[in-house]
């Protein structure tokens, strides 16, 4: 069994973490801590958040760990170790930096079906944490 299992999903995205989720509980086994991260996009153009109210990242941070907490009470079963973790920006950098900072000792990501064109034009955010990760990433279909 693993110590810290970090667990990315998007909410508005069940497939990130239906079968994803319960593959990491059974690999913290009784003693690890499942580590949920909640990623919030970077809209990657100063133009784009210059439209937003100055307060929109500080918001979108809040709801995002609001959200997770319920998620957490809703899917993760009583007794099980898990905190919620929340960051902003580029998905798989953030979520290196995470695992970093959180020591775990394993990854545990959704991926979607292959499908060439998208690969192409936007590639595989579980792709980019496989070929940059230092620890183990199990990836889950």
């Amino acid at each position: 069994m693993f110590d810290n299992v970090l667990l990315p999903i998007d909410l508005n995205h069940p497939e990130s973490w239906e079968k994803a989720l319960p593959m990491a509980l059974k690999l913290c086994g009784a003693t690890g801590t499942l580590h949920l991260l909640g990623i919030v996009h970077d809209l990657g153009a100063a133009m784009v958040a210059s439209f937003l109210p100055k307060d929109f990242e500080e918001k979108a941070l809040r709801q995002m760990m609001e959200n997770l907490e319920t998620f957490k009470d809703e899917h993760v079963p009583a007794g099980a170790r898990a905190e919620v973790h929340v960051e902003h920006g580029h998905v798989p950098e953030h979520l290196l930096t995470a695992a970093k900072h959180l020591n775990a000792d394993l990854i545990v990501m959704a991926s979607h079906e292959p499908n060439d064109l998208r690969s192409f034009l936007v590639g595989s955010y579980a792709d980019k944490v496989v070929h940059h990760s230092p620890i183990p990433v199990l990836v889950v279909r």
